[in-house]
């Protein structure tokens, strides 16, 4: 079962990390089909991708730099829609 967001905790957390704007670093790993839908969460940013060795999976970075904890929690939620993604 997947675990709830606690999304409390984790802006708490961003806050006590640093000040913003920060530059922030997002990974994620989708199925090899899904990586244009990485990219379109984050337009205006470079999207780093790597195949697995299997070739079945993408990893997926994105450095930006966040205005915002809220900012950062937004782009997770809207990586979140995306079908088999898991966020590290």
């Amino acid at each position: 079962m997947k675990e709830k967001f606690d999304k409390v905790n984790f802006r708490e957390k961003l806050l006590a990390s640093g000040e913003f704007p920060m530059l922030y670093m997002f990974k994620f790993i989708v199925p090899k089909g899904k990586k244009d839908e990485v990219s379109d969460v984050f337009p205006k940013n470079k999207v780093e991708l790597k195949e697995s060795s299997g070739g079945k999976y993408i990893s997926a970075t994105i450095r930006i730099m966040a205005e915002s904890p809220d900012q950062i929690i937004n782009y997770y939620e809207e990586a979140a829609k995306i079908e088999g993604v898991i966020s590290l």
